[in-house]
């Protein structure tokens, strides 16, 4: 259903914690200007694990409304409610995104049977494609791939974005999962060998500073292009490693700082760049030819 280079969007905040919705059209339309495939609003690197769910809603509603068909939208509606990713799965689609993205239950661990029913409810109660987001590094949660392939017989579960950065899983997922669902990264050091091994693309923290070349490292990859993926991505290498030197989003959000896009404002519990890391990632930016 997509493919290629999807950004994992920031929210962009005040210093004071408030959201500000003129960065965030300014991001969409620096994504829509290069080249990236679709925009993932409200995933893990959107915070919104800190945002209330008013505003959850609304700013799914609003980068639906800034893309304008533009560029594809998935609203990241997971939660460790099935109650509430239902609520949040309803909004999105209210609000007018073209997918939801639904990472795993976290903190409450359940079994392989309570993953597949609490996906199948969802999908059942919401009729909008839905990706699976397996990333077992946040949720202490890990959906095997025999529970993928269960959950892919449901026809509006279209994907599944996983994010252990393993690369022997892939082969298993598209031997049980066949052309049911797409496969797509959730691991930028990892993403160009996953897309030329099968996978549909990636969704990305890199995007959101070097959307270009992230757009063009995928679609080399996508059509087999080994040598050129690997160039591309040779300059983004150091990026797709110091944008994790703290919590994502802690550098990601200094560095689209840093570049004049968002203000520096970040939620706690998470806080901003150590200054001890701030040449690392601008070594990185600069390396990849974002600043």
């Amino acid at each position: 259903m997509f493919h290629g280079s999807i950004v994992a969007l920031v929210t962009p905040m005040t210093a004071e914690g408030g959201i500000d919705y003129a960065s965030l059209q300014r991001l969409v339309e620096f994504h829509v200007e290069n080249g990236t495939s679709a925009i993932v609003a409200m995933g893990t690197t959107g915070e919104s694990a800190t945002l209330d769910e008013d505003e959850h809603c609304e700013v799914m509603r609003r980068v639906a409304q800034m893309a304008r068909g533009r560029i594809p939208v998935i609203g990241g509606t997971g939660a460790n409610s099935t109650r509430e990713a239902i609520a949040l799965t309803r909004c999105a689609m209210e609000g007018g995104v073209d997918a939801c993205l639904l990472v795993t239950p976290y903190y409450n661990k359940p079994t392989q049977e309570g993953l597949y029913l609490h996906h199948k409810a969802v999908a059942e109660a919401v009729p909008i494609p839905q990706i699976l987001y397996n990333v077992p590094g946040r949720t202490a949660c890990d959906m095997l791939p025999e529970t993928v392939a269960r959950l892919a017989r449901i026809p509006n579960i279209v994907g599944l974005k996983e994010a252990t950065g393993d690369l022997d899983r892939l082969p298993r997922l598209r031997e049980l999962c066949g052309d049911a669902i797409d496969l797509y990264s959730g691991d930028d050091e990892t993403a160009m060998e996953f897309i030329l091994r099968g996978g549909r693309g990636v969704i990305s923290v890199t995007a959101n500073v070097a959307p270009r070349a992230m757009s063009e490292m995928c679609a080399a990859a996508l059509r087999g292009d080994r040598a050129e993926a690997a160039a591309i991505n040779g300059r983004l290498m150091a990026l797709h490693r110091d944008l994790f030197v703290e919590s994502n989003p802690i550098p990601v959000k200094w560095a689209l700082h840093e570049m004049g896009l968002i203000p520096p404002g970040i939620r706690l519990p998470l806080t901003p760049l150590s200054p001890r890391h701030h040449d690392t990632v601008r070594r990185a930016l600069r390396e990849a030819g974002a600043l």
